[in-house]
């Protein structure tokens, strides 16, 4: 524990990624090889490849981005930062994709990573650039970088950028883990926007893991409300429908279990 808090405490509210941590701090992989996990749900892609309508392609390609995510539910331990030039290739015909990633700067650390579809059907890139921040009782991870998806087939281009990630308790008590703030996701072809907001825990933790957000047409009318669980699954509704639920939120018991019955005609995304 001494050693622990000699090692954090000086670095309070400083970027991490020039310090020397010890070795078990890290889990046995990578950077560029947890990049590759993003490509965990390639499905969600293909499915919206397959989809002629515009904003059902924006929700594949919202639970796809939500869903990259998704792995780092209790991963506590860091990824060990590659050396300069350093690259890692994968191929899953199962999945239909190969990727490529590298380590293309080393202060600041970058990886960079290239994926696309076999059949030759999508790209997917962009670059990282994990800044740490230690902020006393917990290592804050914010990911900067544009992640880049482009469907070939509709000749569309979609970015983002990931979430902030926290793990909290880094010196005493049990690790865990959450993601927050905004992540939206733009069409340029369209103009349509995905803004999905990712929940703090908040005092007694009822907002945890929840996502929530709307799709937009260009001149902002709501298309579809997506909710859910960035560590479980995504679910479309109706944007009225969601409305009135989060209004009735707030009221008696009995009205959320009656709002409960009207939210069972919705549709999954990803689970």
């Amino acid at each position: 524990m001494t050693l622990i808090v000699s090692l954090f405490f000086p670095c309070a509210k400083q970027e991490l990624s020039k310090i020397t941590m010890p070795v078990i701090f890290n889990e046995p992989l990578s950077f560029l090889q947890r990049l590759s996990e993003y490509m965990e749900h390639t499905y969600l892609i293909h499915k919206a490849n397959c989809c002629s309508d515009p904003v059902e392609r924006m929700q594949c390609v919202a639970a796809f981005a939500v869903s990259a995510v998704a792995s780092q539910w209790e991963r506590t331990g860091k990824p060990f930062n590659p050396l300069l030039g350093e690259t890692f290739e994968l191929v899953r015909e199962d999945l239909g994709f190969r990727l490529i990633s590298e380590q293309v700067s080393h202060h600041p650390p970058i990886s960079a990573f290239h994926a696309e579809g076999l059949n030759g059907d999508f790209v997917f890139h962009g670059s990282i650039y994990p800044k740490l921040k230690f902020w006393g009782k917990s290592v804050e991870a914010e990911p900067k970088g544009i992640i880049t998806l482009e469907l070939l087939k509709h000749n569309e281009s979609y970015t983002w950028t990931n979430p902030t990630c926290c793990v909290h308790n880094i010196i005493v008590g049990k690790l865990w883990i959450e993601q927050y703030g905004n992540m939206e996701i733009t069409n340029h072809k369209t103009g349509d926007k995905c803004i999905l907001n990712f929940k703090p825990c908040g005092l007694f933790g009822k907002e945890l893991h929840k996502v929530e957000g709307y799709v937009q047409d260009k001149s902002k009318k709501k298309l579809c409300a997506l909710y859910g669980k960035w560590t479980e699954c995504l679910y479309c509704i109706d944007p009225a429908t969601f409305d009135s639920f989060k209004k009735n939120d707030k009221k008696n018991v009995e009205e959320k279990k009656n709002l409960n019955k009207v939210t069972t005609m919705k549709h999954i995304l990803f689970t």
